[in-house]
């Protein structure tokens, strides 16, 4: 059995799609309880395997993380991650504010021995459909090299565990695929990741090539992740757009729609980030999912699966044991 804190208050549509989500995921999951932290007033949810603990501040997407952490400590987010932290959870879901989860992460849950600073990873769709593990999208905007070496441990035990990849292929980001390319600390990552046998390092990987299915973990610093991250988001939504217009432009296009019809979903469902969940905040001594803020029901569901599934493969205790290998 897996038990998970959910924040029912955190996120642009809150409560009403975690509550949604939940509620699927107690049906179709018979192994999972849940630890709903909100105002119980706007719950609606009665299950068996479903507690609700009552709040009464919340923290919204405008406020200071880390000082809404330490003051707001009746919130939903502060709640739950003390559910993780004295055992009471095995791991916690929100769709709150990123900054304030990452803070209640570190301060509330706790880094794991020998990690130096936490990594934000997420699934990124890939031609294949396979999906590729990207990181770090945004918990630290400056790294040293040593940072994106952690990275690539945390990112080789993340694809083994959650995505199944006996031996994955971890590649570094970079503005060419040449050994010497890059600036200092690309380079000097490149060789730390070039002596290692903790993984099996491929080399370099352009932008262009992300989705591409060369690699099955690929490593960049925080503030270069979130870049990429939020382009392909963009460039995804852009593309949707474009295309829609066209096929509306004149009749003829209308009819040749209706034939591809099924097709356009099931490229735009291979694109959907909601398919793969949310962003994991590796290298804390718990599991910390961060939903997008404008999460749907579907969307809210998966970060639900793809944390329990984390509980399952005991991947925090795979990377306490992997880092502290790593650090002898």
């Amino acid at each position: 059995m897996v038990k998970l804190a959910i924040d029912m208050m955190g996120g642009d549509d809150a409560p009403h799609i975690v509550l949604e989500a939940v509620e699927k995921a107690v049906q179709d999951f018979d192994d999972l309880e849940i630890i709903l932290f909100g105002d119980e007033k706007q719950c609606h949810l009665n299950h068996p395997r479903v507690e609700i603990r009552h709040t009464t501040e919340e923290i919204s997407m405008e406020d200071e993380p880390v000082r809404a952490i330490k003051r707001k400590k009746d919130s939903s987010m502060v709640r739950m991650a003390e559910a993780v932290k004295n055992g009471e959870a095995d791991g916690c879901v929100s769709a709150g504010n990123t900054g304030a989860l990452m803070s209640a992460g570190l301060f509330i849950v706790g880094r794991l021995p020998g990690v130096a600073r936490p990594a934000l990873v997420v699934t990124l769709p890939t031609v294949s459909g396979k999906g590729v593990v990207f990181l770090d999208v945004g918990a630290n905007a400056d790294a040293k090299a040593d940072h994106l070496y952690q990275n690539a441990v945390l990112g080789h035990i993340y694809a083994q565990k959650l995505r199944g990849i006996a031996e994955p292929r971890v590649a570094l980001l970079n503005i060419g695929t040449e050994d010497k390319k890059g600036n200092s600390l690309t380079k000097e990552a490149f060789r730390l990741m070039s002596e290692t046998d903790q993984f099996k390092f491929t080399g370099n990987i352009e932008a262009k090539s992300i989705m591409e299915d060369e690699a099955d973990v690929i490593v960049t610093d925080g503030f270069t992740g979130n870049i990429v991250l939020k382009n392909l988001e963009g460039t995804a939504k852009s593309f949707g757009k474009i295309l829609k217009n066209d096929l509306l432009s004149s009749l003829k296009n209308k009819l040749a729609a209706l034939v591809v019809k099924n097709d356009i979903k099931r490229i735009a469902k291979q694109l959907d980030y909601s398919e793969y969940g949310g962003s994991v905040l590796l290298g804390l001594d718990g599991i910390v999912v961060k939903a997008h803020g404008s999460s749907n029901a579907k969307a809210f569901y998966s970060a639900i699966r793809q944390a329990k599934i984390a509980g399952e493969t005991k991947i925090v205790e795979n990377m306490r044991a992997k880092v502290g290998d790593s650090d002898e």
